[in-house]
């Protein structure tokens, strides 16, 4: 693991200033890699993290079938980065459905920015400035108001989907520098 990190302000941390956390988890030839962005309402990054390559080996596929990806995205990659994380974030939002299941281990909601109407049942919708439905776990249905509560916080030109943008040029960076062999 790297991380790149600059407490908030005292002023920031006292006022309650939102932060939301992005995760998202690449799956490339050599591994799955997964980076963690926590940023203020403003978008202005807080504490970026990001993994090493986790490859399952032959055993590990068998043996988990279908809930391997759901495994290594969300309890191996995701859970590891927001326990590291030092900034805590009032919502934690993915682009991969995969790390929906991360909301079963933490306190903190998580949100699924489903690409386009998310098709893909959903249990709740939030607003998400046009880029897609917000979604929650479907065992989290508490959520919902939460996570919306959060969402109208924000500035109506938030990108949802910008900050992976970031997330995977970071994590592209990051290898380049030799960040990720670490």
């Amino acid at each position: 693991m790297s991380a790149t990190s600059a407490p908030p302000p005292a002023s920031e941390r006292a006022a309650g200033v939102l932060s939301l956390g992005f995760l998202t988890v690449l799956r490339e030839a050599n591994g799955y890699l997964g980076g963690y962005l926590v940023v203020n309402g403003w978008g202005r990054p807080l504490e970026f993290r990001m993994t090493s390559a986790v490859q399952p080996n032959r055993v590990q596929q068998i043996l988990y079938g279908g809930t391997l990806e759901s495994y290594i995205c969300a309890d191996l990659i995701g859970k590891t980065l927001v326990d590291k994380a030092g900034a805590a974030a009032q919502l934690v939002i993915t682009d991969r459905l995969e790390v929906l299941d991360l909301r079963m281990k933490l306190d903190t909601p998580v949100a699924w920015l489903a690409p386009g109407d998310g098709a893909c049942g959903v249990v709740a919708k939030a607003p998400s400035g046009g880029r897609g439905a917000v979604q929650c776990h479907p065992r989290f249905e508490i959520d919902l108001e939460p996570v919306r509560a959060v969402l109208d916080r924000l500035d109506s030109s938030f990108d949802l989907g910008e900050p992976f943008l970031r997330i995977r040029e970071a994590i592209g960076e990051a290898r380049k520098m030799g960040v990720a062999a670490r």
